[in-house]
């Protein structure tokens, strides 16, 4: 592996994790490629990325032909699809959660977002996830709604690694933090061995740095242009300082002495939205040890190619969370709510990955009707 930006990356603490999974990729021997030659110690996935992977490709035609012979519905079809790929994908990643002693080696997979109000569905998804794919590795995604934190807490006390995702405030932050430890909490209590729990939590980045620009625009505040395109940072920033605080809690201490490991804050939504930022702007500026980056793969490209991590980057968080809080205290004044922002941001997010749920369910349901198998049959 030569050196490079993605090598020195890691070399500074930071997971680079993948975010994408398709079956050509791992048929073709790209994922395997990326984890040999860039870095790559994980893959993350979600409703999205699988209605472009399915829909874009014909490499899943042939299981959907065969699923629709053997009378699968359209949610059955779309399960076996989806947990194939990260089975097949954490099989491609099993030697690193060897050598990292399953620290990473990670695939998410989320449960269907139609869930993220109903903490019971939730629950029980995330164990039928957990025992269809039986690896290691998993790591299953529920999203950080209110009955989210419900349900984040039950799957971990029974045992069930959680990606904990859409996190855009620091109050649900903190509500997710304290989902983890009492989820651990319960474990232990249950008899699971809390060194075999891993879990990380998806802290979306630049998103807010979409929602909370127009807003510095439109305003008169002559101080708001100077907050543009770093308040997405400011409170990712705020959000490591918190995981910090947690490091140094009793309780967190209680639990590591009983072989739990951190919640590691994972970077999420690091692709660059505005052209006018640098397009490796939301992994150069967030680099800490036990942190987890994942990466679009034009960012993980981007990053590779002209990246700032240098030899000389061990940390771009802890240095500047001063300045963090004093933009967060300073946006404030300018009269953003960023709480408002944050929810809206939240209900949005779910509402997108529903609908690339339904944009899935559209397309395998015409790929395995019964009319296109007998017509295929024919040809």
């Amino acid at each position: 592996m030569s050196s490079s930006p993605l090598t020195h990356l890691s070399g500074s603490g930071v997971a680079v994790w993948l975010d994408d999974l398709s079956r050509p990729l791992l048929t073709g021997g790209g994922l395997a490629d990326l984890v040999r030659e860039s870095s790559v110690v994980g893959v993350t996935t979600n409703p999205t990325i699988f209605a472009g992977a399915i829909s874009g490709s014909d490499a899943y035609d042939t299981d959907l032909h065969a699923l629709a012979h053997e009378g699968a519905d359209v949610e059955a079809a779309i399960t076996r699809l989806t947990t194939d790929d990260v089975r097949a994908a954490l099989d491609v990643l099993a030697p690193v959660h060897a050598a990292t002693g399953g620290r990473d080696g990670r695939v998410s997979i989320e449960v269907d977002p139609r869930l993220a109000h109903d903490a019971d569905g939730t629950v029980a998804q995330a164990a039928e996830l957990a025992a269809i794919i039986d690896r290691p590795g998993l790591l299953v995604k529920i999203p950080a709604t209110v009955e989210g934190i419900d349900a984040i807490t039950r799957t971990i006390a029974a045992g069930i690694s959680v990606n904990v995702t859409l996190i855009f405030s620091i109050e649900r932050y903190l509500a997710v933090i304290d989902a983890y430890l009492t989820g651990l909490e319960l474990a232990r209590a249950a008899g699971h061995d809390l060194a075999g729990l891993r879990s990380v939590a998806s802290f979306f980045v630049s998103r807010v740095d979409t929602a909370v620009d127009p807003l510095l625009d439109a305003s008169d505040d002559p101080r708001a242009p100077g907050l543009r395109g770093t308040i997405a940072l400011a409170n990712a920033r705020r959000a490591y300082q918190v995981h910090l605080e947690t490091l140094a809690s009793p309780r967190w201490a209680a639990l590591a002495a009983l072989g739990a490991h951190p919640q590691r804050p994972l970077w999420a939504s690091t692709g660059v939205k505005d052209p006018s930022l640098p397009d490796t702007l939301y992994v150069d500026a967030l680099v800490a040890d036990g942190t987890v980056n994942t990466m679009p793969r034009a960012t993980l490209d981007a990053v590779a190619d002209h990246g700032s991590t240098s030899t000389n980057t061990t940390d771009t968080i802890t240095p500047a969370i001063e300045d963090a809080l004093d933009r967060l205290a300073l946006l404030r004044e300018v009269g953003i709510d960023l709480d408002a922002v944050t929810d809206t941001l939240e209900r949005e997010g779910v509402a997108k990955f529903a609908a690339s749920w339904d944009d899935l369910l559209a397309t395998v349901a015409t790929k395995i009707s019964p009319t296109d198998a007998s017509q295929e049959d024919a040809q």
